[in-house]
C-alpha cells in the first residue's frame, strides 16, 4: 500500500529523461497500477506528479493531509495488526499472485536499465544534471521533472 502527503509528495520516473528505462520492476508495477496509457505518460514524460494526481491515477492508494499522514498510516497498521495472521498471509499471497510481475520480468527490466545507464547519452545527461544540482537539495532536485525537460534532446 502507498500513502503520500497531499502537500509534500512528488512522484516521478525520471529514468527516460536521463536516458534509460526504469529498472527493478518499475515498468511492471506502474503498468499494473496505472494502466498502459498512464504508465506510458509517467515513464515517457519523466514528469513530476503531485499526490492528488498520483491518487487519481492509482499510483498511490490515498493522498492524506501531511499533518494526518503518520497517524493515518499507524492506524491502518494497527488495524491490520489485530487481524488473524494466517488470514493476512493468505490474502496477501493471493493478491500478490494476481498482481505482481514474474521475477524474470523484473530481472529483464533491470538488465536493460543496466545496459542503457552505461550509454554515452545517459552518462552525458546525468553529468549535466549533476552540474545543475542533481541529488542536492535545490531547484533541480525539487523540480526534477522540469529539469529533465530542460535538457537538450540532442541524444
Amino acid at each position: 500500500m502507498r500513502f503520500a502527503s497531499r502537500e509534500n509528495a512528488v512522484l516521478g520516473q525520471p529514468e527516460v529523461g536521463i536516458g534509460t528505462p526504469p529498472g527493478a520492476g518499475a515498468m511492471q508495477h506502474l503498468t499494473r497500477l496505472l494502466g498502459r496509457g498512464r504508465a506510458l505518460e509517467a515513464v515517457l514524460t519523466s514528469a513530476d506528479f503531485d499526490a492528488e494526481l498520483a491518487e487519481r491515477y492509482g499510483w498511490i492508494n490515498r493522498a492524506v493531509p501531511d499533518a494526518e499522514l503518520d497517524e493515518f498510516v499507524a492506524g491502518i497498521a494497527a488495524r491490520i495488526g489485530d487481524f488473524p495472521r494466517d488470514a493476512l498471509i493468505a490474502a496477501k499471497t493471493a493478491i500478490n499472485a494476481i498482481s505482481l510481475p514474474a521475477p524474470a520480468d523484473v530481472r529483464a527490466d533491470a538488465a536493460l536499465f543496466q545496459q542503457l545507464v552505461r550509454s554515452e547519452a545517459s552518462q552525458r545527461r546525468t553529468a549535466e544534471l549533476f552540474k545543475r544540482g542533481f541529488q542536492t537539495r535545490g531547484r533541480t532536485e525539487l523540480n526534477l521533472g522540469d529539469a529533465l525537460g530542460d535538457l537538450t534532446a540532442a541524444d
